[in-house]
């Protein structure tokens, strides 16, 4: 061999275990960042969707609410009384003038609203009519708040799709009784409590008598919402205001707002 020329040599057995060592342990660290990475960005998605639903059921209940009682000023008479109902971990059922309590297996509260509907105070429908919470004309027939306007009833309350086994929150309008619809995805609980006129404290539905419903000034609304399934248990806050740990593997947050009722007439008695 000439002086001078340079002898090839390859890896060493020890070079190479190093090189794939080095190399795994890279591929380990970039797929534990990245799993961290898109677990946190599900974590703030799911966070993100939870406070929209749960800032959409507090809107669209908390709306209905301040309508209840409404009448037009020109209405040739006022709205026959109560003007809501509620029922402590159970929906409101039955006809619209003497409404019961079916108990709820998501121990939701649920609310009956009722107020006079005119193109104005609903969206009117394609034929000009007045609508319920779910959009669908009730018909005016014979009324006596004037013509094209009519008793507008819908009832709130949450519980699981039958479908989709999510929580729902839920509305049932007289447009067509007995058709409830979902209409807010993850509210797993509403929560209601309210406030007589003159009272120190707000009252659940079960301890307000019959006679009281017409003396509602206020309402306490809280909506509990959970998310999807992330892998771990977290606490939250309920509407109860107690701390308490999910027995499942999903987020939970409650919202709360309290709700005047603009159109309640009630003296205090």
């Amino acid at each position: 061999m000439k002086q001078g020329m340079i002898r090839p040599r390859g890896h060493t057995l020890v070079e190479l275990v190093i090189a794939l060592a080095l190399g795994l342990v890279v591929t380990v660290g970039a797929v534990s960042l990245y799993r961290a990475q898109r677990a946190a960005f599900g974590r703030a998605g799911d966070a993100l969707q939870v406070r929209e639903a749960g800032l959409a059921a507090l809107t669209l209940i908390g709306q209905q609410i301040q309508m209840t009682g409404f009448v037009p000023a020109d209405a040739p008479q006022s709205q026959p009384r109560p003007t809501l109902f509620g029922c402590s971990s159970a929906r409101p059922t039955g006809v619209d003038d003497n409404l019961t309590c079916e108990a709820l297996t998501s121990r939701s509260d649920g609310i009956a609203i009722r107020y006079v509907g005119d193109t104005v105070s609903t969206w009117p429908s394609s034929t000009g009519q007045s609508t319920d919470c779910l959009g669908q004309a009730v018909s005016a027939g014979t009324t006596a708040f004037g013509a094209g306007r009519v008793l507008i009833v819908n009832r709130y309350y949450a519980k699981l799709s039958g479908s989709t086994g999510e929580s729902e929150l839920y509305c049932d309008g007289n447009g067509k009784s007995g058709s409830a619809q979902p209409l807010v995805e993850g509210v797993e609980r509403l929560r209601l409590k309210y406030w007589l006129a003159g009272a120190q404290t707000a009252l659940d539905a079960s301890a307000v008598v019959a006679g009281q419903w017409a003396n509602v000034i206020a309402v306490d609304l809280c909506v509990l919402v959970r998310g999807a399934p992330q892998g771990r248990r977290s606490r939250y806050v309920d509407c109860d205001g107690a701390k308490v740990t999910g027995a499942d593997m999903r987020v939970r947050q409650a919202f709360w707002r309290r709700v005047a009722i603009r159109n309640n007439e009630a003296d205090g008695s």
